[in-house]
């Protein structure tokens, strides 16, 4: 008897150890960032917050690799080869070039986005319903944004006619968007000028291309090169007086006058659902990419009263949220 209770201790310790040691081995799980500019670390919070409430905690059950492109659209198929040397086990990031900077650095790692304006267009899936490859994650594209921008601008500034566009060509799917924007502007009786930013260097020509053109009005493509300067472009804005209509809750929740997006912060907190599924096993090429079913409609009445304009009243009933 006393040999077998010592057998059964002997296993039962080994059982222990070998338990220990498998926690002791048990890989966290590594997700990698590829942060694009200035408005990725605004929106990302959303995307922690949706990590927290399925239960991740930083340093915990996952860690995070981050690789900051600060703005820079050259950088990110350095930082993006980075990420995959590490081994992460999934990448996360937003804008169509991002993605396409993974996409070409990885066929393997699974890449979710938390917002690309089209990934149908820019080729990032095969689907929105079956995405195949190693990428999915949450479109921002819904149906004539580009048109409810302009048609807001008009019924705020009755008498605009002309109206600069700001665009960067370089963004997988800009085409799409100056064409809907273009339709848009021919059905409300404007003229679109177009006005293209392919680097911030760029933003000084198009803002004497404006002005020469006399633009009554300003509005933007949704895009990083525009959304990184967001700054300059408002100040120009507000310099000359000219009403404009951004693409980004961002500008309006600074000085800009008014904004019309899809809600970034519940697309990003949805997106954190992707990373977790993919950590427990699935593919991303078997998981829909979403579309935007809340939108925002943000006027800043500070930036406003600068540039000497009143807002209708009935403009102000139908925004989601007023600055005062």
């Amino acid at each position: 008897m006393k040999n077998i209770f010592c057998l059964f201790l002997t296993i039962a310790t080994l059982g222990v150890g070998a338990s220990a040691q498998a926690q002791q081995t048990r890989k966290v799980p590594r997700i990698g960032v590829l942060v694009t500019g200035p408005i990725f670390i605004t929106r990302f919070k959303s995307f922690q917050e949706g990590l927290r409430d399925l239960g991740y905690v930083e340093g915990k059950n996952f860690v995070y690799e981050y690789r900051n492109a600060e703005g820079k659209v050259d950088r990110l198929p350095h930082l993006a080869a980075e990420l995959v040397r590490a081994k992460v086990d999934v990448i996360y990031t937003a804008s169509g070039e991002s993605v396409l900077a993974i996409k070409k650095a990885t066929k393997t790692i699974p890449i979710v986005f938390g917002t690309v304006q089209d990934p149908l267009a820019n080729g990032l899936v095969d689907s929105l319903a079956k995405p195949g490859g190693n990428a999915t994650g949450m479109s921002a594209l819904a149906p004539d944004l580009g048109g409810k921008r302009l048609e807001l601008l008009k019924e705020a500034v009755p008498r605009v006619s002309r109206v600069a566009f700001l665009w960067s060509p370089p963004n997988p799917g800009a085409n799409v968007t100056l064409k809907e924007t273009q339709a848009a502007a021919q059905a409300l009786g404007l003229q679109l000028q177009s006005l293209e930013v392919r680097e911030v260097k760029d933003l000084e020509r198009a803002f004497e291309a404006a002005m020469r053109d006399h633009a009554q009005a300003l509005t933007t493509a949704p895009d990083p090169v525009v959304n990184n300067a967001r700054v300059r472009i408002v100040g120009f804005a507000t310099k000359n007086r000219l009403p404009a209509m951004y693409a980004a809750p961002e500008f309006a929740e600074g000085d800009g006058l008014m904004s019309y997006a899809p809600s970034y912060s519940d697309l990003w907190r949805r997106s954190a659902t992707y990373v977790d599924k993919i950590l427990k096993g699935a593919k991303p090429a078997d998981l829909p990419v979403e579309q935007p079913t809340k939108f925002e409609f943000i006027i800043n009445l500070k930036a406003a009263m600068q540039i000497g304009l009143t807002v209708p009243p009935n403009q102000l009933v139908r925004a989601d949220k007023v600055i005062r």
